[in-house]
């Protein structure tokens, strides 16, 4: 059905629709795109945080980050991964100023399965943020959804009152295991679910509605809000419109700037397709996981298993990356000294 011209100026944009009934998060570094969607929350990894971190409008941090690394002195590897810690919570602090919500920075993806290790740098994270004069109550730890991950999670909730956002989450297990630990958010990976069922089967297309990232995160939201957890669904890594359509009214959804962009320029009606009255129909049954029961189930599920390592690969890569550009600036700063 065609929208007459003037109707069209009338209807609200896809984007503005969504936010009625979805908390929507900028997916991104990028200040000026958080300046034009006007998000609520915004997220952060170390691909995002090196792409942003490489245009010459963000050069300033880096001085500023290395700098700092310079300062607490040590090896060159600590100040590296100082001035590491330093970038993520400038640009944290900077994107704070620019939205009323909450900012996720992500652990090394390197301490996957170092549960006292994540909790150690996610503490050290919240204080670097203190320095800057940022409460903790504005931030989000991103952890990877290993078990280590998500018991680390468990902690820094509990006993320290630290606020965590479960990343590279891909399977239902992985789901379970976050609303059992009581994690504030996690966030399934849409677009990667597509991208391995893609690769791996037959089909190669996808109607929104049958989308198995799409049904992954369906399936997820209606166990939470069926069984009550109070742990928030944040649907994340998108490849199209229709996938972020076809979860409007799951809690948050993170989202990049082009499809922001994209979903500025839609007019088309768009109705909650997740709603708590229709999970707490729905016919899933609660579970229990321990470890051992995480695990076999977890490894139960090939993409996830797959896709989950990838991810945590992926992550690390990029932040040894932005360690190897850092090194680069740590030595031109002690060339000059």
């Amino acid at each position: 059905m065609s929208v007459s011209p003037v109707k069209r100026q009338k209807m609200e944009s896809a984007l503005d629709q969504l936010k009625h009934h979805t908390t929507v998060v900028a997916d991104t570094g990028d200040f000026n795109a958080i300046d034009e969607y006007k998000p609520l929350d915004a997220t952060t990894n170390p691909s995002l945080i090196l792409a942003a971190a490489q245009m010459p409008a963000y050069q300033k941090l880096v001085d500023d980050a290395v700098a700092y690394g310079k300062k607490l002195g040590g090896s060159e590897e600590e100040q590296i991964k100082n001035a590491s810690d330093k970038l993520f919570v400038l640009f944290g602090a900077e994107i704070l100023k620019r939205i009323p919500g909450r900012v996720s920075t992500e652990v090394d993806a390197r301490l996957s399965f170092d549960k006292e290790g994540m909790i150690q740098r996610a503490r050290r994270l919240i204080d670097l943020y203190k320095e800057v004069g940022v409460g903790k109550d504005r931030i989000l730890i991103k952890l990877s959804s290993t078990w280590e991950g998500i018991q680390a999670g468990r902690v820094l909730e509990a006993e320290y009152g630290i606020h965590c956002n479960m990343t590279l989450l891909f399977s239902f297990a992985q789901a379970v295991a976050c609303a059992e630990a009581g994690v504030t958010l996690i966030s399934p990976f849409v677009g990667r679910i597509l991208d391995w069922y893609v690769a791996n089967g037959d089909k190669k297309t996808y109607e929104p509605s049958e989308d198995p990232g799409v049904k992954s995160v369906t399936k997820i939201y209606n166990y939470y809000k069926k069984f009550g957890y109070k742990t928030i669904v944040m649907g994340a890594s998108f490849r199209n419109t229709g996938q972020i359509k076809a979860l409007t009214g799951c809690d948050y959804l993170t989202i990049s700037p082009k499809l922001l962009a994209e979903l500025s320029k839609e007019h088309v009606k768009l109705t909650p397709t997740l709603s708590v009255k229709e999970a707490q129909a729905c016919s899933l049954e609660k579970i229990h996981l321990d470890e051992k029961a995480f695990r076999w189930h977890h490894n139960e599920d090939q993409m996830a298993v797959e896709k989950l390592s990838d991810g945590i690969r992926r992550f690390a890569a990029d932040a040894v990356k932005l360690e190897r550009m850092l090194k680069v600036n740590v030595l031109s700063r002690s060339s000059h000294v």
